[in-house]
């Protein structure tokens, strides 16, 4: 293949593009399982799924339905396996290689608590938090792309008389409760069946809570969840909530006995006492903000709730009372946001609040940053279900209560050793215009790797460049070794290298170290703000190695 680029009026330089070659590893694993044959039958394609992708599940008939699938537009249908091409190929099929499984594979049976979940933040804004428009179409690609928690901050309309949801006391322009409901309906379960969780922030008066709460029930129906109690003493879990929608916020102040009293009372003014209560009754995770003391908020005693936290406030948290904090998101939910400041939607480093447990890292959607790489990494497990099980060093307590196990500042031992070799990409050419990266020649590409997780588990390693190359082979391999690898997340980024510039953007992708599958994997990248590119991806080989 050879690519004619433009330098000068008269004159072309001519880059000849080879095709990528199966490497030498791909090779040795083709002769291996082969059996020094040309071709590797079904059979013999089992043991090395088996084996190298550590995918034993796989029986020999599914894999002769693979090579059926993979090889249909073959010319010679009578042939039967694979070539060492074809079989090169294959690995770069990503339905089947890629590095994490599709499916959800956590135990979904235990409380809300012990997952993280999906979380966005003011989920209704465009884009700034201080001049963009309020609309249900970022909650529509939030929900799309497998969001879990969607906040709306309600307030009363400029005649008092409706609902809008808008980020109070700024410029953004409202948009109305009505609207993101439906949007919410609509879209709550087209990428995962668990539960939506909607977060409000309330600052309604009476009569419009009893509206919020009679919009509410009319719109979504059977999908709203009812708490069969006022508070409760632990979560359900998220299998029992498959397909539901649950609310939480800070109840209104009233007590049962005048609950009750309201109940008996048929006057027009206790109609929208009991349109309150109706809103109280739906609110299934209790909320508030700290108090006081930021240890007596984190009480562990009675029944479970959901506290927030700023980043300053869990970053303060965490060098005093990581224990506590630990402890008390083994029963109730954590959930964080960003700070104030941050006017132009960019967001904080998660592990802030995944390290002690928080389950709402809440993220501002509208931006795109290594952040929020990190946060939709994350959630990239368990088959894209928008929860994601607690490691069990989270989880564990001692006699007392308190979490005996992990410290987050602990300079832990090594635990593992991963090892990535990164062989080579592909796509580019389709996914970008030919003179994108550089007008006179092909680009010149180099891919990073790093880990993200507890302060020690930070290697960051990277290839050389290939310079004029739109489908470049690196043959490179990193040892990584790991301290905390259950919360530790690997990024890799495509990078064109720019002598005079700052280097281009070429692609990323993130996910869970525990998550990955050993073995040759192709491996997708994503643009900046997470969509997928339909060509770009990397093939890539892990190996781990438990100390």
């Amino acid at each position: 293949m050879a690519q004619n680029i433009k330098t000068i009026k008269y004159f072309h330089r001519k880059f000849v593009q080879e095709e990528q070659t199966a490497p030498e590893d791909v090779k040795e694993a083709f002769a291996t399982f082969a059996e020094g044959g040309d071709t590797m039958s079904a059979g013999q394609l089992r043991e090395f799924v088996d084996k190298v992708q550590c995918q034993p599940q796989y029986t020999v008939e599914e894999c002769e339905r693979i090579m059926e699938t993979f090889l249909r537009s073959r010319r010679d249908e009578s042939d039967n396996g694979f070539t060492l091409e074809e079989f090169f190929q294959f690995l770069y099929f990503d339905e089947f290689n890629a590095p994490l499984s599709p499916e959800v594979h956590h135990d979904m049976d235990a409380p809300l608590s012990h997952y993280f979940i999906n979380t966005g933040h003011n989920s209704y804004l465009t884009g700034n938090q201080l001049s963009s428009d309020c609309s249900e179409v970022p909650i529509i690609q939030a929900l799309n792309k497998g969001v879990r928690v969607i906040e709306l901050d309600l307030w009363p309309n400029s005649n008092k008389t409706d609902i809008d949801v808008v980020h109070g006391r700024t410029l953004t322009a409202p948009v109305s409760l009505y609207k993101c409901l439906v949007a919410i309906k609509d879209n709550a379960f087209v990428a995962s069946e668990y539960p939506v969780i909607i977060t409000l922030e309330d600052h309604l008066t009476k009569d419009l809570q009893a509206l919020a709460a009679e919009v509410t029930n009319e719109i979504f129906g059977d999908l709203l969840y009812y708490p069969p109690e006022d508070a409760m003493d632990e979560f359900p879990s998220p299998e029992s909530l498959k397909g539901r929608i649950l609310i939480s916020t800070k109840p209104p102040p009233y007590n049962a006995s005048s609950d009750r009293e309201c109940e008996e009372e048929l006057t027009p003014s206790s109609e929208i006492h009991s349109g309150v209560i109706h809103y109280k009754r739906m609110i299934t995770i209790h909320a508030g903000k700290p108090k006081g003391h930021i240890k007596d908020s984190l009480s562990v005693d009675g029944k479970v709730k959901r506290l927030s936290l700023s980043e300053q406030e869990i970053e303060r948290a965490s060098s005093s009372y990581g224990d506590d904090l630990i402890s008390f998101t083994q029963r109730n939910i954590l959930r964080v946001y960003p700070k104030g400041t941050r006017v132009n939607s960019s967001n904080f480093r998660p592990h802030i609040g995944w390290l002690y447990g928080a389950q709402m890292v809440a993220m501002n959607m509208q931006g795109y940053g290594k952040s929020l790489w990190h946060a939709q990494g994350l959630f990239r497990a368990n088959g894209g279900s928008g929860y994601v099980k607690k490691p069990p060093l989270l989880m564990n307590k001692n006699d007392d209560g308190q979490s005996n196990i992990f410290n987050p500042k602990t300079p832990y031992p090594t635990s593992r050793i991963m090892k990535v070799k990164i062989y080579m990409g592909t796509g580019w050419i389709s996914n970008f215009s030919k003179t994108h990266f550089d007008t006179f020649s092909p680009p010149d590409f180099y891919i990073k790797v790093s880990i993200h997780g507890v302060q020690y588990d930070k290697a960051r390693h990277r290839t050389r460049v290939i310079s004029d190359h739109w489908f470049p082979v690196w043959e490179e391999e990193f040892e990584i070794p790991l301290k905390v690898p259950s919360l530790a997340l690997v990024l890799i980024e495509a990078r064109e290298y720019d002598k005079h510039e700052k280097d281009d953007f070429g692609g990323q992708t993130c996910f869970p170290v525990d998550e990955i599958r050993p073995g040759f994997r192709s491996v997708p990248l994503y643009d900046e703000k997470g969509n997928k590119y339909s060509h770009v991806k990397l093939l890539l080989r892990f190996q781990f190695q438990h100390i």
